[in-house]
C-alpha cells in the first residue's frame, strides 16, 4: 500500500501525521473524526528477540512467540509515536490492541505528558480471554498473546476506565492457511491472525461481567465510543435517528465455543473450547432480522459508510 520508493519505517508515520494534522487545521469541521491508527512494536527489537529465542530454542507455542516480541517493544513503540504526534501538532492517535501492562502503562504515560494529544486506547477480545498457557498456534497474532498477569492488567484498565474500545481484530484466514501444512504445530510457520467478530460480544460479556463491568460500559466500549471516533455517526446507539443495528443477548445462556459452529469458512478458532456466558440469539441490521438461533435469515445488506465529509 506504499509507493515503491518509500520506506515503512518512522519518518513514513510522521509524514502521514503531517498530513492528518495539515488536513485538520484545513478542514476543522472534519477534526474529530480525522485520527491516525498505530500498530505500536518496534521492527528492530523483534528481529534480534525472534533471532535469539529460535536460536535458543528453549521455548515452544505462544511462549515463544511472546519472548520473540517483548513487551517493551510496544511500550517504546507507543512513546515514539507519542511524541511524533506531539511534534507534528497530529491531535487524534488510537494506540491499537495494546497487549500488556508494558503497553498501557506507556500509553498512560503518553497521555500526561502531552495532555494535548487526544489519545484513544485499543484492546482485543483476544488478549483480554487468551494467555500463553493456550497451547495451540491459532492464537499467533501480533501483538502476541501474553503471559495471565497481562491480560488480568488489561481487564482492570477496562474496569478503570482507561481503555476506549474494545475489539476483535478480525483478521480471518482458512485453516489451510493458518498452519503449516508439514508442521502444524509450528509456531514460527504458522500465520498471525485470527477472526473473532462472532465471539466478541459473548466473550467481552462473559468475563466482563464476572469483573463488575456494567452492560451499558460494554456498549460503550464495543460500539458508541468506536462509531464517535471514526465518525460512524449512525452507529453506536439506540435512538431515534440511528440505524436499528441491535442484537439481543440471553445473559443466562452458556456455551463451549467450538469452530464447527461457526458460519466462518475459517475452520478453526483460537477460543475452542472455551465456556462463555452469554449467547447471541439475534443480530438485527437497520432493522432487518439476518441472524436468528445460530442461523443466518438474512440477506447481505452491507454498505460502504462514508465519514463526515
Amino acid at each position: 500500500m506504499i509507493d515503491e520508493d518509500e520506506r515503512y519505517d518512522f519518518a513514513h508515520f510522521e509524514f502521514i501525521m503531517r498530513e492528518a494534522a495539515r488536513i485538520t487545521r484545513e478542514y476543522p469541521a472534519l477534526a474529530p473524526y480525522l485520527s491516525v491508527s498505530l500498530h505500536c512494536e518496534i521492527a528492530d527489537i523483534l528481529n534480534a528477540y525472534t533471532d535469539k529465542v529460535q536460536r535458543e530454542g528453549k521455548l515452544t507455542g505462544l511462549h515463544a512467540y511472546n519472548a520473540a516480541r517483548p513487551p517493551h517493544s510496544e511500550g517504546l513503540a507507543v512513546w515514539i509515536a507519542s511524541y511524533l504526534a506531539h511534534e507534528t501538532e497530529c491531535p487524534n492517535i488510537n494506540l491499537l490492541h495494546l497487549s500488556g501492562r508494558k503497553a498501557m502503562q506507556a500509553a498512560l504515560m503518553m497521555s500526561e505528558v502531552f495532555p494535548h494529544i487526544q489519545f484513544r486506547r485499543e484492546v482485543t477480545v483476544g488478549h483480554l480471554l487468551l494467555d500463553v498457557d493456550n497451547t495451540n498456534v491459532y492464537a499467533k497474532v501480533n501483538p502476541p498473546i501474553r503471559p495471565r498477569e497481562d491480560v488480568e492488567y488489561l481487564w482492570q484498565a477496562v474496569l478503570d476506565g482507561h481503555v476506549d474500545w474494545i475489539v476483535s481484530d478480525h483478521a480471518c484466514c482458512q485453516h489451510e492457511l493458518k498452519v503449516s501444512p508439514s508442521d502444524a504445530g509450528n509456531i514460527w510457520l504458522a500465520k498471525s491472525g485470527f477472526g473473532g467478530t462472532e465471539w466478541l460480544l459473548s466473550g467481552v460479556y462473559s468475563e466482563g461481567s464476572k469483573r463488575g463491568l456494567s452492560v451499558n460500559k460494554m456498549a460503550e466500549l464495543l460500539s458508541w465510543s468506536p462509531a464517535q471516533r471514526y465518525g460512524l455517526l449512525s452507529k453506536g446507539d439506540l435512538a431515534a435517528g440511528y440505524d436499528a443495528d441491535v442484537v439481543l443477548l440471553d445473559p443466562s445462556e452458556s456455551f463451549t465455543v467450538r469452530a464447527t459452529d461457526s458460519e466462518s469458512a475459517q475452520g478453526y478458532s483460537p477460543f475452542e473450547g472455551q465456556e462463555l456466558t452469554g449467547r447471541v440469539k439475534a443480530t438485527f441490521l437497520r432493522g432487518q432480522l439476518i441472524y436468528e438461533n445460530g442461523n443466518i435469515v438474512g440477506e447481505p445488506k452491507g454498505a460502504y459508510l462514508h465519514r463526515p465529509g
